[in-house]
Parts: C-alpha cells; sequence; structure tokens
C-alpha cells in the first residue's frame, strides 16, 4: 500500500523586506525541479562555446592555475597525492569539490537503502536490475568497438548516468510522465551512481599506498566511532573528513571516494520521544504567547527569544544529522559545485584533428544511446517476466523505454570516469568527452520524446492496482521490512 503525500507545510514568512523581492525570482527558480539541471546545461554550454573562440588557451590556462597557500612572501606550495602534483585549479575542483559532491551521494545513497526506494527487496529489485542492466550493457558495447587498443580501459565513461541531468530533464515534462516513474528513474540513478562508484574504487585505483590506507582506516574507526558513542553534531565528522581525503588521496584510491566513506558513518537514526517533542514545542509556545502579550518586541525580551530557540533546538535534535547534511549541501552541489565542475571539463576544442569517428567516440555514443536504454528495458523486462521485480502502478512499458533513454544522459558522471580513464592522453579525453557530450544531446532528446508521446496513464488516488504478472509478494514485503 503506497503511503500518502506529506501535507505541504507553509513557512512562517514575516513582513517582507526589499532584498526580498530581488531574491524572489531566483528561489522561485530554485523551487523548480529541473533549476539544478538547467544551471548544469547552462554551464556546459557556455564552456563548450568559450572552447571553440579565441578565449579557449586563457580558458584552458585557467584551471591549470596553480594554487598556493600563504601571504606575501611566506607561500606553501601544496602538491598532492603519489605524483606530487601542484594544487591546481583544476585538481581541486575535480579532486575536492567533487568530494563534497560524492558526500551527497553517498548521503543519498545511504537514505534510499535504509528508508527510500531501495530498502526492500521488492522495491529495490526493478530499479537495481535496471541499473545493472545499464551499466552491463553500454560497458561491453564500448569494449566490443575498442577490443585490443589501449582506449578499452575507458568503458566505465560509458556506463553512467547524470542523475541531476536526467531528473532535470524528466522534471521538464511535469505530469506528462506518471509519479512512479519519477521515483524508479531515481532510484536507478543512485543504484547507478552506487555501481558506478565501485567501478571507480576498483577499476580506476592504480596502485595502493599501504601506509596512507592504513591512516584513511584510522581516521575510518574515529568516525565509526563518534557514530557509535551517539555525536549528533555534524561538524566532527566534517572535520575528520579532511584527513580522511587526504589520506584516501595519498593512498592511490581516487579522493572522491572519502565523501561516500564519510557519507557512510553520518548518523542516520534520531531517538526521540515524539510526546516528549510535542510537550517541549507546546509548552516553549505558550512561554511564547504569554511574554509576546507583555512585550512583543523579540530584541528587547529574553523570554521570546528563550522560546523561540528551544524550538529551534528542539526540531535540530529530532531531524538525523544524515538528512540534515543532506538538505544543506542539496542547493551547493546543484547551483554550484556540479556547475563549476562543468564548466571546467566540457570546454572541449572542436579542432581540425579532432575525429568524431574515432573508436572512443563511437563507444561512448554506441554505449550511452544504444546500450543504455537496451540494457535497462531489456534486463527489467526480463526481471519482471521471471516474477524477481514488479513494474511500478502507472508505468507501462513505453515509459521504461523512455527512462532508458534518459538515463544515455552519462554527463557529470562520464566526464569524471573520462577524467580518470584517459589522464594521460589528452587527445583520448578529448575524444571521450565529444562522446559524452553528442550522445547526452541525442539520449536526452530521444527519450523526451518517446516520453511525450506515451503520456501519463497514471489511475487516480484511490483506484485498484492494475494486475501484473508478479504473484502476490506479501511474504518477501514481510521478510525484507524486517530485515530492514
Amino acid at each position: 500500500m503506497d503511503l500518502p503525500d506529506p501535507p505541504k507545510l507553509a513557512l512562517f514568512r514575516s513582513k517582507p523586506l526589499p532584498v526580498d523581492r530581488l531574491i524572489r525570482p531566483f528561489q522561485e527558480f530554485a523551487r523548480f525541479g529541473a533549476a539544478g539541471g538547467i544551471v548544469l546545461m547552462l554551464a556546459a554550454i557556455a564552456a563548450f562555446i568559450i572552447a571553440q573562440t579565441a578565449l579557449y588557451e586563457d580558458y584552458h590556462a585557467l584551471f591549470q592555475h596553480v594554487l598556493k597557500i600563504g601571504l606575501d612572501d611566506w607561500v606553501i606550495d601544496v602538491p598532492l597525492g603519489k605524483t606530487q602534483k601542484p594544487l591546481s585549479l583544476e585538481l581541486f575542483i575535480n579532486d575536492g569539490l567533487m568530494a563534497v559532491f560524492f558526500l551527497f551521494v553517498g548521503l543519498e545513497i545511504k537514505r534510499e537503502l535504509l528508508v527510500g526506494e531501495l530498502s526492500t527487496i521488492r522495491k529495490a529489485s526493478l530499479p537495481i536490475a535496471a541499473a545493472v542492466g545499464g551499466m552491463l550493457v553500454p560497458g561491453l558495447i564500448y569494449a566490443a568497438i575498442n577490443w585490443g587498443t589501449p582506449q578499452v580501459d575507458g568503458w566505465g565513461a560509458a556506463v553512467a548516468t547524470d542523475i541531476a541531468f536526467a531528473l532535470g530533464v524528466l522534471m521538464l515534462l511535469g505530469k506528462r510522465v506518471p509519479t512512479p516513474l519519477k521515483v524508479f528513474l531515481t532510484s536507478l540513478a543512485i543504484a547507478d551512481d552506487l555501481g558506478a562508484l565501485a567501478v571507480i574504487a576498483i577499476f580506476y585505483t592504480e596502485s595502493l599506498n599501504t601506509d596512507a590506507a592504513r591512516n584513511a582506516g584510522i581516521v575510518l574507526m574515529m568516525l565509526m566511532a563518534l557514530n557509535w558513542l551517539g555525536v549528533k553534531k555534524v561538524l566532527p565528522y566534517l572535520i575528520l573528513g579532511l584527513p580522511l581525503w587526504y589520506f584516501t588521496l595519498e593512498s592511490g584510491i581516487h579522493a572522491t571516494i572519502a565523501g561516500v566513506i564519510l557519507a557512510a558513518t553520518i548518523p542516520a537514526r534520531e531517538r526521540v520521544d515524539p510526546d516528549a517533542f510535542l510537550e517541549s514545542n507546546r509548552n516553549a509556545l505558550d512561554v511564547f504567547e504569554r511574554a509576546k502579550a507583555q512585550a512583543p518586541n523579540i530584541r528587547k525580551n529574553p523570554d521570546l527569544l528563550a522560546a523561540a530557540r528551544t524550538i529551534e533546538l528542539n526540531c535540530e535534535h529530532v531531524e538525523p544529522p544524515l538528512f540534515r547534511l543532506e538538505h544543506k549541501l542539496a542547493g551547493l552541489c546543484a547551483f554550484l559545485i556540479i556547475p563549476v565542475f562543468a564548466f571546467a571539463n566540457a570546454g572541449v576544442h572542436l579542432a581540425e584533428d579532432s575525429e568524431l569517428t574515432s573508436r572512443v567516440t563511437l563507444g561512448i555514443v554506441a554505449g550511452l544511446v544504444i546500450g543504455k536504454p537496451l540494457g535497462i528495458f531489456a534486463i527489467s523486462f526480463l526481471a519482471v517476466k521471471l516474477r524477481i521485480a514488479d513494474l511500478p502502478r502507472g508505468v507501462t512499458w513505453n515509459h521504461i523505454h523512455g527512462a532508458g533513454w534518459i538515463a544515455g544522459i552519462g554527463f557529470t558522471m562520464s566526464l569524471f570516469i573520462a577524467n580518470l580513464a584517459f589522464k594521460d592522453s589528452r587527445h583520448d579525453l578529448d575524444q571521450a568527452k565529444i562522446g559524452i557530450l553528442l550522445a547526452s544531446i541525442i539520449a536526452g532528446v530521444i527519450g523526451l520524446t518517446v516520453l511525450l508521446l506515451t503520456g501519463t496513464k497514471t489511475p487516480p488516488a484511490g483506484a485498484p492496482a492494475p494486475p501484473t504478472d508478479s504473484p502476490p509478494t506479501d511474504a518477501r514485503d514481510a521478510q525484507s521490512s524486517a530485515g530492514s
């Protein structure tokens, strides 16, 4: 039985100030579901256009600029990693800022595994099966096209889905697609992210520095100790996250994996008595109401301030740290980190020797445009027919077909893996970027068209669920729920 949607609660608003009128359009845009995808797309387009102009050399030099710490004549160079490369702006973005993004991804994955669409066997079966098919088939297609060449190692760039771009495209359709399809694609993309993280950690770690890995393990045990002790403040975890990031980078494992490891240690449960929470807040509101009658000026009335502070602390205690941190990082990642990454990495220059038919380009285009929809649809269909999974209520196979194309938008994650796979060959990296940009455009347009033509057939609220090919799975649900 589906749970009802949570009530839409209005936030308290004070009398509008002049600044509110200035920022209101930006706030309204940020609330739009596709806003993050739109900003990401604009950043990528801007970088690509700049790369075709006389500004390309300046653009490229900007991200190779070496960052230094210090003032005036007192400056510290910051060499990082086993190669002791200086800390360039490009390295800061790809290994530093993206670690924050992967922290956000890790928080999303943990939440979905605990309470979301991946929390039970029945919920997780279809998106996980689809994600496996959507990674396996593109990888095989890319490997087949590049077999026997050094570029075959770049297969990871053809298997990932960009969750921000994919969901942004889907949100553009609004009510034209059923809500369960959005949930399916979100769950698929998160499962896909989990697979991409495994690919990065396993296949793109050249060698392991055991001393640094041991130090990272010690920091991880400290983080686990904080969790076990019941530390609910996020700040201690973030402070320990800095040495975890550094030692992970030094170990040879990509530094962004530290973000995912850190996310796994952030507490996700709060032991709060709902009755005690209600009683405390009601008492605080009573105090606020009585104090307001005596002196309504909150600056001059300590009782008003104390009541408001009590309610604030109560709300902070009742929300799990994982959810609190995820909410704070969502806007930062969507509107700053990911667009900055896109701007720094999408600026590929189409020179005269650019090969649109190179094996790398063709492998990535074929993997994302053909392999993604084929793998997702085929494995999903097989999972339902074998009664391993159920088709979501109100979702047709045409919807799954369209979502498969949308999942072929591999932009951010594909660019990230391409940087790892082709870090020693600028030419191959440029060919990979061309393939990623081209494939993402083709997959997005086709997916949008398929879903527009399919439309929505979501049953009205309270309508019985349509029959499926799967038998009743109450016993399986009960078992999986007990396990969670």
